[in-house]
């Protein structure tokens, strides 16, 4: 199977889960708007999924699958599957003694680290820990679905573990109709979707479970112990885990310094869920199936293969995320109003949400070239350099946050994130080309200002199109009306963009069909099931 079709195998799942996504924040907005339950949800949930990123899902995916993929060629399934026994041993001890540890801490860390904002409304402060208290064990579920999806792709398996996140969608959804049919109120609402969330984590793992068993990887609980093999991964799990939970801590302390203002919060959620979508799709897609392909084709001795998967990986990428970029870029303020502002979402929020959300586009590349990138350390079992510079994107973030949130509040600390997020990404790069570890790409070279341009050309486009349109945008017309016409300013941008990059040699279907497969060399791994 291509590269390509492998990025589209994990980039469909997870466009569903992002689609239902925008129904699920459409719905939450309606109900409940940027108000303090919104907030006090949001807050609560951005805990349990910080250390799942941080626990889980960086860890498992930077240093789980090669360890694994290594004992697969070693050792054979058996081999294999001793490994993910012992592991699971670990993991599954680790998260109980630390969900209990932090379910009895809950009031002292929403009041000093999930949201100190918080505190002088006593309502909304207590509203938040019985949120979060609800949600932790959200983390336990989830990170050991990280974990079965970590051999799921490491066993070629990608769609499970990536359509298995629809799953909270559709639980969150449906708990948010019944709440507007019924007309429950946000209290009420709230706490249904906190345990929903619990629900839809429930479930999750059960999907990824059983997707295991039918690969032929049945595992059992066995008592902790550290085996050499358990030992390596925790070293590399470290770093690796802060490494890939970056984006969640950033987002964090933003989060921390936003509890000082009345919806901050919420109107940073609300944007992040919009430019989510194409980091999702394209980011994580390349990031989840890069890590096991360079892994195995640099165990095999294959750099030229490698390094043109680095490459095609980036090119694709980036094909894809710069007329997104640019589309958020111009045309933020009719996204966030089309999709949101209706029932609680006010106009104000939309103007506030608008302005976070065209400078989060701004950083878009460089979220995805972060997931680009870091394979390149990670399948060299090198998870310490990736973890320095994350922690250089961290001090970048908290200055500027404190430094532009008191002026521009909730514009003030996506900025932050933004120059965080570019800062990571140009060490990384850099680190690379001066190991030797990314080599020149004529190609690459070539297309990629192709490709700004294009972006360019399109963004400009679309910048005088709004006028024409703007009737049929505006809040007073049918809400169809709205989305009809969205739909026709995203085709046309679609069509400027692709026909302008095609035509100027930004890309060719080369690109797409030929070059970004896997080389005949690499082949010698089991075919893809899926």
């Amino acid at each position: 199977m291509s590269l390509v079709k492998k990025f589209a195998t994990v980039g469909s799942a997870t466009l569903a889960s992002r689609i239902l996504g925008f129904g699920r924040e459409a719905l939450m907005a309606a109900a409940l708007g940027a108000g303090p339950i919104a907030d006090a949800f949001y807050a609560a949930f951005r805990f349990p999924n910080l250390f799942r990123r941080l626990f889980a899902e960086g860890a498992f995916n930077a240093a789980f699958v090669p360890l694994f993929a290594k004992e697969i060629e070693a050792n054979g399934t058996d081999g294999a599957r001793r490994f993910s026994e012992e592991v699971f041993g670990i993991l599954f001890t680790v998260l109980l003694v630390l969900t209990i540890a932090m379910e009895l801490s809950m009031p002292l860390l929403v009041r000093t680290i999930i949201a100190p904002g918080f505190v002088d409304n006593q309502e909304k402060f207590d509203t938040t820990v019985a949120l979060s208290i609800i949600m932790f064990p959200y983390l336990m579920c989830m990170s050991l679905t990280a974990m079965m999806s970590g051999i799921l792709n490491s066993l070629h398996r990608y769609f499970v573990a990536a359509i298995a996140p629809v799953l909270l969608n559709v639980v969150l959804i449906g708990v948010l109709l019944h709440a507007i049919m019924t007309g429950r109120d946000g209290l009420e609402t709230g706490y249904n979707l906190a345990w929903g969330v619990l629900a839809a984590g429930l479930l999750q793992l059960l999907l990824v479970l059983v997707a295991v068993r039918k690969a032929g990887i049945v595992i059992g609980l066995r008592r902790p112990r550290m085996t050499p093999n358990v030992k390596r991964l925790l070293i590399l799990a470290f770093p690796a885990a802060i490494t890939g939970g970056i984006t969640q801590i950033n987002l964090v302390i933003g989060q921390m310094i936003a509890s000082g203002k009345e919806g901050a919060i919420s109107v940073l959620q609300y944007a992040d869920r919009i430019y989510q979508l194409p980091l999702g799709v394209v980011g994580i897609a390349v990031g989840v199936v890069l890590l096991p392909e360079l892994s195995r084709a640099l165990k095999a001795g294959h750099l030229r293969d490698a390094a043109n998967l680095q490459n095609r990986s980036v090119e694709f990428a980036l094909f894809l995320t710069l007329p997104a970029a640019a589309a958020l870029l111009v045309m933020s303020e009719e996204i966030v109003r089309v999709l949101f502002e209706r029932g609680a979402f006010s106009p104000m929020t939309t103007q506030s949400v608008a302005g976070a959300l065209a400078i989060f586009g701004l950083g878009l590349p460089a979220f995805v070239m972060i997931k680009a990138f870091t394979p390149g350390f990670f399948a060299r079992e090198d998870t310490r350099t990736p973890m320095i510079f994350a922690g250089v994107s961290v001090v970048v973030n908290v200055a500027l946050a404190l430094t532009l949130f008191p002026s521009m509040a909730e514009a003030g600390i996506a900025t932050a994130e933004t120059a965080a997020g570019w800062a990571n990404a140009m060490l990384l790069l850099g680190t690379l080309i001066w190991r030797g570890h990314w080599g020149q790409d004529r190609a690459l070279l070539t297309r990629l200002p192709r490709l700004v341009l294009a972006a360019g050309v399109m963004g400009a486009a679309l910048y005088f199109a709004l006028g024409h349109l703007e009737p049929w945008l505006a809040p007073a017309s049918p809400l169809l009306v709205q989305l009809a016409a969205l739909c026709v300013l995203i085709a046309g941008a679609m069509a400027i963009y692709f026909g302008t990059a095609f035509a100027i040699g930004g890309a060719d279907f080369g690109m797409i069909r030929r070059n970004i497969r896997r080389s005949q060399a690499a082949a010698a791994t089991p075919p893809d099931v899926e």
